[in-house]
């Protein structure tokens, strides 16, 4: 178990790379479970590998259709060691108001729910799951949110419920990442058993 997470960044290191030159990480779990502030602190760790937000990625009526974008915009042109230019979703407006690049890296980060898909596993050097139990988790992110944001969670909770239910990552993850007091701790996760 580790709290440091130089450990674990020198494991995501010593992969080999996973989509062309770039070792790419998901980091998945319940919408509320710390997953972007574990992958900014491994980012930082991994001397400020990039992050690509599945947020970024999903609209409000493709809340998780966004596999064909990401595979488009994300995975063709890393793989062929191109620089990566995918569309932001700008919540507010309700469109895609910018592009970002996306160099290829040795390590890529992708966070998000749904980050490690069936459409994705192929390509992944690793996948890292938040363990936090989704009720909890939930109820982290609605206090994080707000009130004003309480009909989009009424609608969240249950496409993340059908979501993980047709595609779930759990059973695939490398690690099982627990947020504890002073930092995280990192266990083999249940793809060791596969």
């Amino acid at each position: 178990m580790e709290r440091d997470l130089a450990p674990l960044a020198a494991r995501v290191r010593a992969l080999p790379p996973s989509c062309g030159p770039v070792r790419l990480i998901a980091v998945d779990g319940h919408a509320g479970s710390g997953k972007s502030t574990f992958a900014g602190r491994l980012a930082a760790a991994l001397d400020d590998a990039p992050v690509v937000h599945t947020d970024d990625l999903a609209t409000h009526e493709e809340l998780f259709a966004w596999s064909e974008r990401f595979r488009t915009q994300v995975l063709d042109p890393l793989s062929r060691a191109e620089t990566a230019r995918y569309g932001v979703y700008d919540w507010v407006r309700g469109e895609f108001a910018e592009e970002r690049a996306l160099a290829p890296a040795p390590v890529v980060l992708i966070e998000g729910v749904g980050a490690g898909r069936r459409a994705l596993r192929p390509h992944l050097a690793c996948l890292l799951w938040m363990e936090l139990a989704s009720e909890h988790s939930w109820e982290r992110g609605r206090l994080r949110d707000g009130p004003d944001l309480s009909a989009f969670w009424s609608g969240w909770i249950p496409a993340e419920r059908a979501h993980f239910a047709r595609d779930p990552s759990r059973p695939y993850a490398d690690f099982l990442v627990h947020q504890v007091e002073l930092g995280y701790e990192v266990r083999v996760g249940p793809s060791a058993d596969r």
